[in-house]
């Protein structure tokens, strides 16, 4: 046998595109109700017609039992095919078009019939509820056959009954109205199926435009590639509809706001509360890259419309980035602060020489101690002022830097801060960004002065910062608070508007505040309240106790 290749046989089945599917299915849905209706429409129509014949039935036997001669000529005559009775029944029969007219005695003996020959035989069904006064409605079979039969009882003047009339219609003429009913039905339910049809195909085709004629296996993977990028990238991700509700929020985006997958479905106000980062995330603050602080966190947000009337918007963590950048801001300053020092130590260097190859030798000791003491009784300065390590680096840093850039930096002589903070990187963070604001406002000011107190008041840590600058306006000394506000040119690895921010959402999530006023000398005046920022020193002291003795040797 030659080697073939198999013929691949189409397999049968709904077809693929969603399209032709939904307009299969609708179809399907569109004949089934059609047929249904018809079906429950004709189920009780049989019925209908059966009781409209059998009504018929009755009506005739009532009219034709209320002429009193015929019950006369009942009692007066004989059961015979040329009697009166007879003639009566014909008479009625062809003028009201029914099968068969009967009049019978009390014994059930036909006085006419249809078939002369049945004349003068009992009925072949039971008249007894007729012959006791009951109005009867039935269909049955007789000797003509099937037919609806109506029976009422035969009163002569008195009000006796001296017999009964049955009167049949015959049952071939109910459905043959039956049937003759079925065309215009189909007819109806043809044209109800034709504009089911074309509705259906109206609809498919907007399905298709909106599903851009993609198979339903299509639809499933992009959902599932759609779940597995979103859950894995590093990116937060918020999808809002028209309503500003949120219906998706991916992995990063919970991590990043703080949030749980039972806030889908709520208002963005309800889930976040007020602020700027629900003013970005609403739109109501237009613009790329915006800036914003949630928590500890700064995000850079993004967002974008979408076609139906919703949005997506995405979340970046510059937290690391921006701590980094302010690192590299402080580094850049000491790099320039050095640089300048070795400039003067250059300068003080070739003094000293000049003094030595002078043989000045006093003036030269002199010198030494002079340029050497300065620098030592700032560090001291700071460091009896401020006992916590961290900070009082901090402000020794900021002190040179301050100086190098012409402006004095002053830490008052009744300053005082003890050792015991219970957040020292969060102090340094406050502290570092208001000198930095404080330096960049008074730099370049007749009499450059910035001012750093430090005060405790039991477990509460008060600091105010105080420049020579130009102060704050009344009308900006809120808005200065709010994330992205600034009034400097950014710098290149970063963006500015951010470290006020941070100043009161750290003071804030240690329960204090941040404000700023105007200082008595002029210039902008910072206060920042930290309740419960240093330990207990009762507590401070025990551990410092339990510290000492476990350095004794033993």
């Amino acid at each position: 046998m030659s080697p073939t290749s198999p013929v691949r046989r189409r397999r049968l089945g709904l077809p693929r595109r969603v399209f032709s599917q939904v307009l299969l299915m609708q179809l399907a849905v569109a004949a089934g109700v059609a047929v249904l209706a018809t079906g429950l429409f004709l189920a009780p129509l049989s019925d209908q017609l059966d009781d409209q014949a059998m009504r018929r039935a009755l009506a005739i036997a009532q009219t034709t039992a209320a002429q009193p001669e015929i019950a006369e000529e009942l009692a007066a005559s004989r059961p015979t095919p040329e009697g009166p009775v007879q003639a009566a029944a014909e008479r009625i029969r062809r003028a009201s078009g029914a099968e068969y007219v009967v009049i019978m005695n009390k014994d059930g003996v036909r006085w006419s019939h249809t078939d002369r020959g049945q004349i003068g035989k009992v009925v072949s069904t039971d008249p007894s509820d007729a012959l006791a006064g009951h109005d009867v409605m039935e269909i049955d079979n007789g000797t003509l056959g099937r037919s609806a039969r109506g029976k009422v009882a035969l009163r002569d003047g008195d009000g006796h009954i001296v017999g009964a009339v049955s009167v049949g219609i015959e049952y071939d003429s109910v459905r043959a109205r039956l049937i003759h009913s079925i065309p215009g039905l189909l007819a109806y339910a043809g044209g109800a199926l034709a504009v089911g049809a074309l509705a259906a195909y109206l609809i498919s085709r907007r399905v298709q435009r909106q599903t851009r004629d993609l198979a339903f296996s299509d639809i499933s993977a992009l959902l599932a590639e759609r779940e597995a990028m979103l859950h894995g990238i590093r990116e937060g991700v918020v999808a809002l509809d028209r309503r500003d509700r949120i219906r998706l929020l991916n992995d990063e985006a919970q991590r990043l706001l703080g949030l749980g997958a039972e806030v889908i479905g709520q208002p963005l106000d309800a889930a976040l509360g007020p602020g700027r980062t629900t003013d970005v995330l609403a739109g109501r603050v237009t613009g790329t890259d915006l800036l914003t602080v949630r928590g500890q966190r700064v995000l850079v947000a993004n967002r974008m419309p979408t076609d139906d009337g919703g949005a997506v918007a995405t979340l970046r963590d510059r937290t690391e980035l921006e701590q980094l950048g302010r690192e590299l801001d402080s580094t850049r300053g000491l790099i320039d602060a050095l640089r300048a020092q070795d400039h003067e130590h250059a300068n003080r260097m070739h003094t000293l020489l000049g003094l030595l190859e002078l043989e000045m030798y006093e003036e030269a000791a002199e010198f030494v101690g002079e340029v050497a003491g300065a620098h030592r009784v700032t560090a001291e300065q700071i460091t009896e002022k401020v006992r916590d390590p961290l900070l009082a680096a901090l402000l020794v840093g900021k002190a040179t830097v301050a100086a190098e850039r012409g402006v004095a930096l002053h830490v008052p002589h009744d300053a005082a801060l003890p050792d015991r903070l219970v957040d020292p990187s969060g102090l340094v963070t406050i502290v570092g960004n208001l000198v930095d604001n404080a330096l960049d406002a008074a730099a370049g000011t007749r009499h450059a002065r910035v001012e750093v107190d430090l005060r405790s008041e039991g477990r509460t840590v008060v600091l105010q910062v105080r420049d020579s600058g130009p102060g704050v306006p009344a009308e900006q000394r809120e808005a200065i608070f709010t994330e992205g506000w600034t009034t400097k040119e950014p710098p290149a690895h970063r963006k500015r508007g951010i470290g006020l921010a941070l100043v009161r959402r750290l003071a804030e999530r240690q329960g204090g505040s941040a404000r700023v006023a105007e200082a008595p000398d002029g210039g902008a005046e910072f206060t920042v309240v930290l309740p419960e920022a240093l330990t207990d020193p009762v507590l401070a002291a025990a551990d410092d106790t339990t510290t000492d003795a476990m350095k004794e040797p033993r």
